[in-house]
């Protein structure tokens, strides 16, 4: 089943709804996991890496939408 979502949006989600718009990112997957936010992922990635990948390296085309403070934490901007 195709996503209704793409990933930063689904991250997106979980931190608009989150305290101080700030969790971590095995807590950001557990919570878009239960919503069925975002079904289809890259195999052999856990969903975990993939937001960080996604989100919080400086590489990343959504870095004006996120601030990552390590080790582990992801905000919304």
């Amino acid at each position: 089943m195709k996503n209704i979502l793409t990933l930063h949006e689904a991250v997106a989600v979980i931190l608009l709804s989150s305290e101080n718009r700030t969790a971590t990112f095995e807590k950001i997957a557990e919570e878009i996991e239960r919503r069925n936010l975002f079904r289809e992922r890259n195999a052999g990635i856990t969903l975990a890496e993939q937001i960080k990948l996604r989100t919080a390296i400086s590489s990343s085309k959504y870095k004006d939408w996120f601030d990552f403070a390590k080790p582990n934490i992801l905000k919304m901007k």
